[in-house]
C-alpha cells in the first residue's frame, strides 16, 4: 500500500470520526460507517488491505532496476 493510498485512508477515517461525533451521522449508519473508519485505519497501520490481494491491485510504488 502506497503512502497517498495511507492518506486518503486516514483522512477518511477522520472525517467520518469528526462527523459522527458531532452528530451529524447517527443511528446504525454512523456505526457502520464509524467500523469502516477503523478498518481503514487498521489497513493504513498494517500496509495491506485484503481486498487488493484478489485483485492484484498494488498502490506501492516500486523502484525499477
Amino acid at each position: 500500500m502506497g503512502n497517498t493510498d495511507k492518506l486518503i485512508r486516514v483522512l477518511i477515517a477522520i472525517a467520518i470520526a469528526l462527523l459522527y461525533f458531532n452528530g451529524y451521522i447517527t443511528g446504525t449508519l454512523g456505526i457502520i460507517l464509524l467500523i469502516l473508519a477503523g478498518i481503514f485505519v487498521l489497513t493504513s497501520f498494517c500496509s495491506l488491505c485484503p481486498l487488493y490481494l484478489p485483485f492484484g491491485i498494488n498502490t506501492c510504488k516500486t523502484k525499477k532496476k
